[in-house]
């Protein structure tokens, strides 16, 4: 992978939102498409039994587990964001202090292009990418293999724990987090090292702009539906706490701030804005909702469809100005301790 610029390298970690700067052009220009355009060009049989609903396919095996997709359409979303993660750590895949790692696990692989990618940067390691649904593609380095798997059942692992465990974006799909970072603890080898990195999903902006906006409202509905049904939608700003409950030492904890489109004047910001509002403007603003409030709100498709609309235009209106904050959180676990 490619390394970033002195300019590219903007330590967003513990920076102040408030110095996120508008780019004055943004708000008189109304080339909306070219501009965001120009940011992201350069940019077994139960298991294959998928629910289709209003429209989508979800995972078959633990029906149910998880409320978004498992499409070709989803399935490219998340490939943005991969790509806007990477831009985020400055092309790195993970912050944790590894060295020479021989057994690692990604939890919640998704499409795999992390474990893929870290399977090609570290090819002595076995590399596991762990999800509910069996997406990945064939070709994959030889040192790496996907299974199928419920993260939140019990594991088999603590007699051939790993170097590394890591896991990314697992938001909206776990209930009980806590739980997950303790079996992380039991299957991760003495002096192992266990990475999460997730959202504080709750949208925010620094001049008020977000306040009355339909995009305010989306995420209230949907997130409301998140929680009647049992998941975690918060877990960011509260891993710390598990890891250290946990067990785990040398703790760390990384602060980033995620733009939603390319208003901020500083060009690291600015791309990672541009990659944030092409995956929600993509599928995710449908996506993240569809299932959760049709199933546990009791809305229409229709419904959801007219929000997700309504979200998606307040989202290209310049004088909008919204933001997200997305946590790195690491910990060891002590070689001395059980």
């Amino acid at each position: 992978m490619a390394e970033m610029s002195s300019q590219e390298r903007s330590d967003n970690a513990g920076r102040d939102p408030a110095n996120v700067e508008v780019d004055p052009s943004y708000e008189n220009d109304s080339s909306y498409g070219d501009e965001l355009s120009s940011y992201t060009a350069s940019l077994t049989s139960s298991v294959l039994e998928y629910r289709h609903e209003n429209g989508r396919r979800y995972h078959g095996y633990h029906d149910g587990s998880y409320l978004l997709p498992n499409d070709e359409t989803e399935n490219d979303r998340l490939d943005m964001l991969h790509e806007m993660f990477l831009t985020m750590l400055w092309r790195r895949l993970y912050l944790a202090p590894i060295t020479k790692p021989q057994r690692v696990i990604d939890l919640g692989t998704g499409t795999g292009l992390w474990a893929i990618d870290f399977a090609d940067l570290h090819p002595q390691a076995e590399v596991i990418g762990c999800d509910l649904s069996p997406t990945q593609p064939a070709l994959v380095p030889p040192n790496l293999k996907f299974v199928v798997d419920d993260i939140e059942s019990d594991w088999a692992y603590e007699d051939n724990p790993f170097d590394f465990i890591h896991a990314r974006f697992l938001a909206l799909s776990i209930r009980n987090y806590e739980e997950l970072i303790k079996q992380c603890y039991r299957s991760v080898k003495p002096g192992g090292w266990v990475e999460f990195q997730d959202w504080d999903p709750n949208p925010f902006s620094e001049d008020d702009s977000l306040k009355g906006t339909c995009l305010e409202k989306y995420y209230r509905e949907v997130y409301g539906a998140f929680e009647m049904a049992g998941y975690e939608v918060c877990p960011g700003p509260k891993l710390e706490e598990w890891f250290k409950r946990a067990g785990f030492v040398d703790v760390q904890v990384k602060k980033f701030w995620v733009p939603y489109g390319v208003w901020p004047k500083e060009r690291y910001f600015k791309k990672i804005g541009a990659w944030n509002q092409a995956q929600a403007e993509a599928s995710g603003f449908e996506a993240v909702a569809l299932a959760a409030l049709t199933r546990h709100k009791n809305w229409t498709k229709e419904e959801v469809t007219i929000l997700a609309s309504q979200a998606r235009s307040d989202g290209r209106d310049h004088r909008v100005h919204m933001m997200f904050t997305f946590y790195v959180v690491y910990g060891r676990r002590p070689e001395n301790r059980r």
